[in-house]
């Protein structure tokens, strides 16, 4: 049976006693720890006579010692063993004093925000290396499989991504572009008008769409429309473990999720890339033909003789490598989501942002690559 805790006090004598009784723990001490400290207060060098107490435990041996105040020694407690050992634990725990964290300031703050930094880019490019070689090890697998196993070829699932990546971003990639070359067409024409040299506003048109802004703007595009929704799905399926489950019935996700995505966006976008140029170049010619009344046939034949094909395979060799890093972006960053919402939004995000930031640095590479090959 539990007794509430309760003391006893004596100060007429030069060395004043507290005799404790009951049981000073955490549901039987109750009011007498501020009792007795209220009572101690005034009175330096107090005795303590703990014989009495049938239990203690740290919360009854705090108030003791919190009521003893800062000059509290064992010296002037009589008490068994086990309640000393307990008394001198929660006397030297109180002494302890609290670590404070400093935080970071200045240049200090800099260089740790650099260093770690600099470590995310490296996890992040080993980690992006690891994916690459995984996928190219299942594509090589699959494309052998063209050949001694078709029927173990996933066709429908690639014909599902090309519908959706494609064939669906046809009227998005279109007007966009097309827009894009009336844009072209307007500037050009501005300011070439006050040289007298307007009619190579056709020839400015043929070089950015065939060249540059057909890949570009599809690639750009895809990255928004199609490594977003990869990494969304993926994400979703990683959140409800349907991935795990699959690797668990020994199906690769690489070769079920990630290459069927990777081979449509890979077939579709020379398609849409063909589709962003004639857009673009009909964009411009409805311009060149309305604001310098240039027509349709003048347009095509400078186009023809002054343009080229050239340009247009220019743009279509970056495609592979576009379709590639729209669509591992987007189905790494889906693989790498957590279990939670949060994780989901900031992996989707980081696709289309990852992509895009791709996407312009390798097209700057290229023109330079081909500037050097005077091609």
């Amino acid at each position: 049976m539990q007794r509430p805790a309760d003391f006893s006090l004596k100060i007429d004598t030069d060395r004043p006693l507290a005799a404790l009784s009951g049981d000073w723990t955490a549901t039987g001490i109750g009011s007498a720890g501020a009792g007795l400290q209220q009572a101690l207060r005034g009175h330096p060098q107090v005795q303590f006579d703990l014989s009495r107490i049938r239990r203690m435990d740290t919360a009854g041996a705090y108030a003791v010692v919190r009521a003893a105040g800062a000059d509290f020694t064992l010296s002037r407690v009589k008490a068994k063993p086990e309640a000393r050992r307990l008394l001198e634990l929660v006397s030297e725990a109180i002494q302890v004093e609290p670590v404070v964290r400093r935080e970071p300031t200045g240049f200090h703050e800099l260089t740790i925000r650099i260093g770690r930094g600099t470590v995310s880019l490296g996890v992040e490019f080993l980690a992006t290396m690891a994916f690459l070689g995984h996928l190219l090890v299942v594509a090589t697998q699959t494309f052998g499989k063209i050949f001694s196993a078709p029927g173990r070829i996933r066709w429908a699932a690639i014909v599902n991504q090309m519908e959706r990546s494609g064939l669906d971003a046809i009227p998005i990639v279109a007007v966009t572009t097309f827009f894009i070359g009336a844009v072209v067409a307007f500037i050009g024409a501005d300011m070439l008008q006050q040289f007298g040299a307007e009619v190579f506003t056709v020839e400015l048109i043929g070089v950015a769409m065939l060249r540059e802004f057909n890949i570009l703007i599809t690639a750009v595009l895809l990255a928004g429309r199609s490594a977003s929704s990869f990494a969304a799905e993926l994400g979703a399926m990683k959140m409800q473990q349907e991935i795990d489950a699959m690797e668990v019935m020994g199906v690769d996700p690489f070769e079920a999720l990630v290459l069927p995505r990777f081979v449509a966006l890979l077939i579709t976008i020379p398609l849409l890339t063909l589709v962003a140029t004639i857009a673009g170049l009909f964009g411009g010619l409805v311009v060149t033909w309305t604001v310098l009344d240039l027509g349709p046939a003048f347009f095509l034949q400078r186009i023809v003789d002054n343009v080229g094909v050239n340009h247009f395979w220019v743009a279509l060799a970056k495609a592979p490598i576009m379709a590639g890093v729209v669509a591992g972006i987007g189905c790494r960053q889906g693989l790498e989501t957590g279990g939670d919402v949060l994780s989901l939004g900031q992996r989707v995000t980081a696709a289309v942002v990852h992509a895009i930031f791709a996407i312009i640095m390798l097209d700057a590479a290229f023109a330079l690559l081909f500037i050097q090959l005077d091609i």
